[in-house]
């Protein structure tokens, strides 16, 4: 007796008409979500443009004071600045000032002017230390940082290694209250929704500086910075520099 006989030739084309209409619909599938969440993000953009939709004279009155602090700041402080820049270039080899490029408004990248308070190949060194990173989502932060030099930590807790910002107030690249800028490796690592704190331009100080500083949650701080572009006053931009000086002297940066 002969051994029965299966015709496999017709089934075939069955199978990969079955495996073709599969992958139809998961692409399908996956085309249909990435529209729901482009439109919910678009819809979240268009709420968070209404509601910061601020009158000319509120940005007027808001450059204004960006423009008349910095000024000032730049003027009476540069006795210290001289002095701070000196400490850092005697305590390590490299320049006084570091210009790292930042994300800014409309994610156009500028150099945000810092004191240095790192060693000079700090960016190179940062990749290998990835995997220690404690902060929650796409930046970058960790605990006794060892590329951090001796002036350094001092001028960090102090936030003092900030105060070059002011020329970037001057020139319009920041504003003395916004979200921080983001370097720009942890800007690329953004999802499609944090794209919003974008819409504004970035501050020295803000929000998260004043209300969550030691949060290492990105979402958290996420959170606060779309809170300040919906709610955002002048006389919100007072209260958190009032907030600022009390933070800054009671020495709790890092």
């Amino acid at each position: 007796m002969s051994s029965p006989t299966f015709n496999t030739k017709h089934q075939q084309p069955h199978a990969n008409d079955w495996a073709a209409g599969l992958n139809s619909r998961k692409t399908v599938t996956l085309s249909q979500s990435r529209r729901k969440a482009t439109a919910a993000i678009q819809a979240r953009r268009s709420r968070i443009e209404r509601a910061t939709a601020h009158s000319p004279a509120e940005i007027l009155l808001k450059r204004t004071l960006d423009v008349v602090v910095s000024s000032a700041a730049l003027v009476g402080l540069a006795p210290l600045l001289a002095m701070i820049a000196a400490l850092v270039r005697l305590d390590s080899s490299g320049p006084a000032l570091y210009a790292g490029l930042r994300a800014g408004l409309n994610a156009k990248p500028f150099p945000c002017y810092k004191f240095r308070t790192m060693v000079r190949d700090a960016d190179e060194l940062k990749n290998y230390l990835r995997k220690r990173n404690q902060r929650r989502g796409p930046c970058f932060k960790i605990a006794n940082d060892p590329r951090i030099t001796h002036v350094g930590r001092f001028l960090r807790r102090y936030s003092l290694d900030e105060l070059p910002q002011f020329w970037n107030v001057l020139k319009g690249d920041m504003s003395l209250v916004g979200p921080r800028p983001h370097p720009l490796d942890d800007f690329a690592a953004y999802d499609v929704e944090h794209l919003p704190r974008l819409d504004v331009t970035p501050g020295i100080t803000g929000l998260w500086q004043v209300t969550a500083r030691r949060d290492p949650s990105f979402q958290k701080s996420m959170k606060l910075d779309l809170k300040y572009i919906r709610t955002w006053s002048f006389g919100m931009d007072l209260r958190i520099l009032f907030k600022t000086f009390a933070v800054v002297l009671n020495g709790s940066g890092d």
